[in-house]
């Protein structure tokens, strides 16, 4: 057996939530890891008294109790983990892992049993249920009961908000009522603050960013809390995640940031981060309201009674003496500028971009913080505003995806080899650097570095002047952009010494050589239209011909239609269509084959009646009468030319127009178009009376 046993996917319940991560049990600790928040669960090993083996939702699960009076429940454990499990807890614990069954009868009479942080509810000495002490919000009692509620938890659709028990009256002992020895035993365990006492000390009027506002800030021993104009918070010390003390990029601002898990609210608002922004010039002195003897035995000389300093030195010095969690500070990135920081926007609002050396903190609106251990890939990709700015994507395993972008394009080097050093996995990094060689060699130089970004959009560059080459004819393209020559252009313009030079030439010169540079590029370009391919024309259906036959199926449907409605009253015809597919698919070889028989003979008589039809000549009336209409159309195209040959003999030659006659009539165009419409109009009522004077005649001929 190894020295340590490692368990992925295992569960942790957090307010009736579970949260997965990984546990190692080693020789001298237990060690559990949330997957979510990445917080670390440490159990010394001397001090485990108690290890249960128990079946739960999850598969097994194990209950774990310290000689300190926490508990934890570690549930996704399989059945074949408990003999390793038990040998290992004997081998190097000294602890017995025994095995505990859970009631699960489901009744609601039982006993209340309270042992250390949790309560547990037992029907015939097994436990029913239990719950967390630490989750409890609040406490109220009535005559021979008890409410208890939680805290609500977010990340949940359904979470359990209250539970009601039902003390009966005791007889034994008639000084305590049971009523409220039972809440007694809740609140010395519950997550319920009540300010209570003298406040270590006080922050006055502090600047803070989320949530909004100035606020007092009061540090009692086990919570925090804000007092403002319009909102308090009071914050427990161990709800507190992380401490971050970031320089502003100004350098002469600081902020500190308090990762909370659970977040504070603000009606449907959730602030998972307090951020409060300091000046380096501003100082304090600060006396704690404790004796000098409880300050030494209480923080061990991470503070002391009086104290004096800058003011975020002080908070952040008290902060974690405290919550008893180090400060994260920036590591050695530095930018462009010599900042720790990276200007950048997300979500619409401007902020900065802490490169740390565990992950990124964006600050401040709204506050993220990525951890290395839950990012993905990283991704550098083209700003969509300017190419003097790039943006910059993180995204997680969990699928979510942050983009950071309008980062100056000077940053890009900095942060690409800050990403490459921590082994962050680039997603487009073959695209940008080629082989990982290419990278160590452009690292190592300090002046010259290689710049991904920049070959990336001079190949794309490229790729769209041979496209546009390609588009357009030999005769007639643009003058191509060249910004050599157009630097050039320019200093020939504005350069105070350029009349010296070229005086000698003649002003008129360069003046028509500019206007001919300037038609040139106007030039507009004239693309070559691609003939279309004819359409196919579609064959037209005979009329007169004879129908096609039905399939089997077509020929049992018509046949079984009525008999389907019949045992499916009300049934629709999109329904009717399925059910016939379901009973045809059904029906076996020899009932689908006397139906097949009756096609057979259907299509062998139609077969014969087209054979018959065509022979008739029945088949080649449909183009005749389609040769009269194509020939009723060149009808009218000889009437429109002759007309228009009628009216060339009236008006005379057009090619020889004077320039007020063109004048004239591009301004009274919507004029002539009017009075050209009703010309047409009248030469086809002069055509009809001619026709309808003519017919008569033809007709007393032909009777003669």
């Amino acid at each position: 057996m190894g020295d340590t046993l490692e368990f992925n996917e295992i569960y942790q319940e957090v307010k009736g939530s579970w949260n997965d991560g990984r546990l190692r049990f080693s020789k001298q600790n237990v060690v559990y890891k949330s997957s979510k928040t990445g917080k670390v669960d440490s159990i010394p090993a001397s001090e485990l008294n108690l290890a249960q083996w128990r079946r739960v939702c999850l598969g097994h699960g194990i209950k774990l109790g310290t000689s300190t009076g926490h508990v934890y429940k570690y549930d996704g454990f399989r059945d074949t983990d408990f003999e390793k499990i038990s040998e290992f807890f004997k081998a190097n614990y000294k602890v017995e892992l025994t095995e505990k069954d859970m009631c699960v009868k489901g009744w609601n009479w039982g006993t209340a049993r309270f042992s250390g942080p949790l309560l547990s509810f037992e029907v015939n000495d097994n436990t029913a249920f239990e719950i967390p002490l630490s989750n409890v919000s609040q406490c109220a009692t009535g005559k021979n009961e008890v409410t208890l509620e939680f805290h609500q938890n977010d990340d949940t659709e359904v979470s359990l908000m209250e539970v009601r028990f039902y003390v009966p009256p005791s007889q034994s002992d008639e000084r305590q009522d049971p009523v409220e020895a039972f809440a007694q035993n809740v609140l010395s365990k519950a997550d319920v603050i009540q300010a209570t006492g003298d406040a270590v000390c006080i922050f006055k009027e502090l600047q803070c960013l989320t949530p909004r506002g100035r606020y007092d800030i009061r540090i009692y021993p086990t919570f925090l809390h804000l007092h403002g104009k319009t909102f308090d918070y009071k914050i427990p010390y161990t709800t507190v995640l992380r401490l971050f003390l970031l320089p502003h990029k100004d350098q002469r601002q600081m902020f500190f940031v308090i990762s909370l898990d659970p977040p504070i609210k603000q009606g449907q608002t959730r602030y998972h981060f307090l951020i409060l922004l300091f000046s380096k010039e501003e100082d304090i002195s600060l006396t704690l309201n404790m004796s000098e003897e409880d300050v030494e035995r209480r923080f061990e000389g991470k503070l002391s009674k009086f104290m004096s300093g800058s003011l975020y030195e002080m908070v952040s010095r008290v902060m974690k003496a405290l919550v008893n969690r180090k400060i994260t500070v920036p590591g050695n990135f530095q930018g462009h500028s010599g900042a720790q920081c990276i200007t950048c926007s997300y979500k619409a609002s401007s902020g900065l971009l802490y490169p740390l050396e565990r992950g990124f903190i964006y600050v401040h609106k709204p506050p993220v913080h990525l951890r290395f251990e839950e990012i993905s890939c990283v991704n550098f990709a083209r700003g969509t505003t300017t190419t003097r700015s790039f943006d910059f994507e993180i995204e997680t395993k969990q699928g979510n995806q942050y983009t950071f972008s309008s980062i100056e394009r000077e940053e890009y080097g900095k942060l690409f080899d800050f990403v490459n050093a921590k082994k962050l996995n680039i997603k487009n990094r073959g695209f940008k650097e080629g082989m990982k060689g290419k990278i160590d060699e452009y690292s190592d130089s300090d002046d010259d570095q290689h710049d991904a970004y920049l070959e990336r959009m001079k190949a794309e560059g490229k790729i769209r002047e041979e496209g546009n080459d390609s588009d357009e004819s030999d005769g007639e393209s643009d003058e191509s952009f060249n910004p050599g020559e157009e630097d050039e252009e320019i200093a020939e313009e504005y350069d105070s010494n350029a009349s010296a030079s070229d005086s000698s030439e003649g002003g008129e010169e360069s003046e028509d050589e500019s206007a001919k540079k300037k038609k040139a590029k106007k030039a507009k370009v004239v693309k070559e239209k691609k003939e279309r391919k004819p359409r196919k024309e579609k064959k037209q259906k005979d009329a007169g011909g004879p129908k096609r036959p039905m399939s089997a199926y077509m020929l049992w449907l018509n046949s079984s239609r009525e008999r389907i409605k019949s045992d499916n009253p009300g049934i629709s015809i999109t329904e009717i269509s399925k059910k016939a597919g379901e009973m045809w698919r059904q029906l076996s070889k020899d009932e689908k084959q006397e139906w097949e028989a009756k096609a057979g003979e259907a299509k062998k008589q139609y077969d014969k009646a087209k054979k018959e039809y065509k022979e008739s000549g029945g088949a080649t009336s449909s183009p005749r009468k389609e040769s009269k209409k194509s020939g009723g159309k060149k009808d009218d195209k000889k009437r429109k030319s002759a007309g228009v040959d009628k009216d060339k003999e009236r008006g005379g030659n057009d090619s020889f127009k004077s320039r007020e006659f063109i004048e004239t009539s591009e301004e009274s165009s919507s004029d002539s178009d009017h009075k050209s419409k009703s010309k047409r109009k009248k030469e086809s009522d002069d055509e009809e009376e001619e026709e309808a004077v003519s017919t008569p005649a033809s007709s007393e001929e032909e009777s003669d």
